[in-house]
């Protein structure tokens, strides 16, 4: 526990967290409360007016759920603080897994590198709470391929929970398959098959409990849609690659591999590396699979690393001298930690402001501004949070390519004339949008529109009365 709470601390220390600094915090939230009051899971958007009715499922809906709850009954603190807790008892859970099959030196190491991996992505978010589902299924599969045994049928359930949480549950699936094969390769020719037949048979009640949500087997389908809208994945800032022209945790851990592979001592199991190169290869191509990356790899390294630590060429009273300093500080550091956690994080559970147009959407209410709105991507969730019916929010894979690829080119004013048809096509009455936005340059001298208010974060312009789209 000591070593947990010492790697939050550090992660906590080393980078700047901001849970709720992601604006479709504000949009889960309002999914959620929309599910509470009507009873149903959407299957159909009810809250844009660019494509009302759109065939749309909150494959998220349980921890949209979760977090409206948490939000209604905490407040923002509560929301924030339990989403910290989550992701402390994600690494409680890998710093437990370590301590088993390493010195406690290597595992707070260990654990505090995937905290920090991780934390680049600790969002209030659904996929924060799928988290410690991650940790627990892979640390159970590994568990019962090191045993010679079959997964616990329990996970099924597990996997069920995760399905209605997270779209990552797929994740899961494709460890299952790949540590399937590590399981039958372990094994006497003999004994290959009987293996794989019952982690066959676990994959498959895996899948069929994956399904258990409202979106049935079409939710094992939607994780795959992102990868097709190349022009979604351009533009959102969390499917972009990494940028290695700044500090990248990511970049350390590729050399360090690089290093420990080109001294050729360790060994891992040929399956164990082709999964851990194919997690690099997601990290690399999509910047917020680096959190997956930093918790899923001590996991499959744990054991071959453990054993090579153990040979007698590594001999263990230098890392039994520092075991001892931490046995001798774990009385008082606890209490300590739980201190300035609390202390760190207390003035960070307030919404980003950059993401909270709140003074510009009041604003606009006391001017009696009403009717379609042009927004900026990020203040969409701010809009739904506020019953606002928005043109665009985070919910990329309703808009598709076409729409979020004509907005983009009239917000950058790539074409003009893409502004211009979208305040037409689309009636649009009002704009909400940030005041660095380049749309602005050709609103001001548009005839018929006017700018109403503006400020730090947000500007509203609205279309005269008279105009003809104002009719």
């Amino acid at each position: 526990m000591l070593i947990a709470l010492f790697a939050v601390l550090s992660v906590l220390g080393v980078q700047k967290i901001d849970v709720l600094a992601d604006p479709d915090t504000y949009l889960h939230i309002a999914v959620g409360h929309w599910i509470l009051e009507h009873g149903v899971v959407p299957a159909a958007d009810p809250f844009s007016h660019s494509l009302p009715g759109a065939g749309w499922i909150a494959h998220e809906w349980l921890a949209q759920v979760a977090l409206y709850a948490l939000y209604q009954t905490a407040g923002w603190a509560g929301l924030g603080g339990v989403v910290t807790l989550v992701f402390a008892g994600t690494l409680a859970y890998l710093t437990r897994f370590l301590l088993t099959r390493m010195e406690p030196v290597h595992a707070l190491l260990f654990a505090i590198y995937a905290g920090c991996m991780m934390a680049g992505h600790l969002l209030a978010r659904p996929h924060v709470l799928a988290w410690p589902l991650l940790a627990v299924w892979i640390g159970s599969l590994v568990i019962a391929v090191e045993k010679d045994s079959t997964p616990r049928w329990g996970l099924l359930a597990l996997m069920a929970l995760w399905a209605n949480l997270h779209g990552s549950f797929m994740l899961g699936i494709a460890l299952a398959c790949g540590l399937a094969m590590d399981a039958t390769l372990r094994q006497p020719h003999s004994q290959r098959l009987a293996v794989a037949l019952r982690w066959s048979k676990f994959i498959a009640l895996a899948l069929v409990a994956a399904m258990v949500t409202p979106a049935g087997w079409h939710g094992i389908v939607f994780p795959f849609q992102m990868v097709n809208m190349a022009f979604s994945l351009d533009l959102i800032g969390e499917w972009s690659s990494p940028n290695f022209h700044e500090p990248q945790l990511l970049e350390i851990w590729l050399l360090l591999a690089l290093a420990t592979a080109c001294t050729g001592r360790l060994q891992l199991p040929w399956v164990r590396l082709m999964l851990i190169l194919a997690l690099t290869h997601l990290a690399l191509k999509h910047q917020r699979n680096v959190s997956l990356l930093g918790l899923v790899t001590p996991f499959l390294v744990a054991s071959p690393l453990g054993q090579f630590w153990q040979t007698p060429t590594h001999p263990r009273r230098n890392v039994e001298s520092v075991d001892r300093v931490f046995q001798a500080l774990a009385a008082s550091a606890v209490l300590v930690a739980l201190l300035l956690a609390l202390a760190a994080q207390t003035q960070r559970f307030v919404p980003a402001a950059r993401n909270t147009p709140a003074a510009a959407v009041d604003a606009a209410g006391r001017l009696g501004v009403f009717g379609p709105v042009l927004n900026a991507y990020e203040f969409g969730g701010y809009l739904v949070f506020r019953s606002i019916p928005v043109f665009l929010d985070g919910r990329a894979d309703m808009y598709g390519d076409t729409l979020l690829q004509r907005y983009q080119s009239a917000m950058t004013l790539t074409d003009p004339a893409t502004l211009t048809g979208l305040l037409t096509d689309y009636h649009i009455r009002w704009t909400l949008l940030s005041p660095n936005t380049p749309a602005l340059v050709l609103l001001d001298r548009m005839p018929g529109w006017e700018r109403v208010y503006s400020d730090a974060v947000a500007v509203v312009q609205l279309r005269k009365s008279g105009t003809p789209e104002a009719q």
